[in-house]
């Protein structure tokens, strides 16, 4: 990394978003999860791929995302991902570094291809992933900076990660070079079948390792087996310094001790895709977060960029996040 001190710096998979809109037809004919990221294989990726119409693509990824959403609100912010030396692994890093994002993790000479995650999105705004995380998954703790750790106010995890061994390894190596450096980690805990998959992980992982965690209402269930939103608020309550719990068209819950903030969404003309709204919700509560503000200002710059990137398609803002904070919210 550079040096700098850096407001976030993010951990997680490097992969390039390939998005088309397809029908409710082409989910079911492919038997696709509808609203869900399930991982497959490279002959999978492939088929699916070769069925999809045209398709945008771009560099993404959850924690990715987020710091790309960050950057727009003017934040410093670095990410720590692994690609292979191909054509999408050119496409990521072109895409990040170009957004002002701090990305120097050495691309791999061998193994598997830059991941990419195939998004279907359907006439209902729902987006149903299909990942193959190629080199991705090949991220290990060799590939963590202590010292860009050491020099960033939040170091922000992606749960997708605890799917590949290496890179759960790599994912707790950060989290202790974060404490070890009296700095905060936050967690994202990405897909509620994610959560399914390693509960217990992510428990501990909660209750010993977390400052800061954002879920939405399916996953925040899922850590906790409850279908009931209020028990789940009740028991994240005593396991992290802040949870911010989003809940769709109900806007979301902040959670921090004994004090409870609910934050509406910000209104939106026409919901396009929803692809990267927890990723941006993420980016605008770090961003306030990390400058000062207090909790349920930072729901609403979340709300904000969640609002921008659902009223288009892709992951990304496509508007500045720092002018829209200052027209929508008066904030400088």
């Amino acid at each position: 990394m550079s040096g700098r001190r850096l407001d976030v710096l993010a951990v997680g998979n490097a992969l390039v978003d390939v998005l088309s809109q397809e029908s409710d037809e082409f989910v079911r004919e492919h038997g696709l999860e509808r609203g869900a990221m399930t991982l497959v294989d490279a002959p999978r990726a492939e088929a699916l791929y070769s069925a999809m119409g045209p398709a945008t693509e771009v560099s993404g990824g959850t924690a990715a995302n987020t710091v790309a959403g960050l950057a727009s609100f003017g934040a410093s912010v670095g990410f720590i991902g692994r690609v292979r030396d191909d054509q999408l692994g050119e496409v990521f890093t072109h895409d990040i570094r170009a957004i002002g994002v701090d990305f120097r993790t050495p691309p791999a000479s061998d193994g598997a291809p830059t991941g990419r995650c195939l998004i279907v999105v359907t006439p209902d705004a729902q987006r149903t992933m299909s990942t193959f995380l190629g080199a991705a998954s090949q991220l290990g703790p060799r590939d963590i900076d202590p010292d860009a750790v050491a020099a960033t106010d939040i170091t922000y995890l992606e749960g997708y990660l605890f799917d590949q061994p290496e890179a759960k390894e790599a994912f707790r190596h950060a989290a202790r070079l974060a404490h070890d450096a009296a700095n905060r980690v936050a967690l994202t805990l990405s897909d509620s079948f994610c959560v399914e998959r390693h509960r217990t992980d992510f428990l501990d992982l909660v209750e010993h390792g977390v400052d800061v965690l954002f879920a939405n209402e399916d996953e925040i269930g899922a850590l906790y087996e409850t279908g009931d939103f209020d028990a789940a608020l009740a028991h994240v309550r005593g396991h992290c310094e802040i949870a911010a719990l989003t809940r769709s068209q109900k806007g979301s819950v902040i959670v921090a001790g004994d004090d409870v903030h609910v934050v509406g969404v910000h209104p939106v003309a026409d919901v396009v895709d929803t692809t990267g709204a927890g990723d941006q919700y993420a980016a605008g509560f770090l961003f306030g977060l990390t400058h000062g503000r207090d909790l349920p200002t930072c729901g609403r710059l979340g709300a904000l960029a969640a609002a921008e990137v659902i009223s288009h398609l892709g992951a990304r803002p496509e508007t500045s996040l720092a002018e829209l904070a200052r027209v929508e919210l008066a904030l400088d």
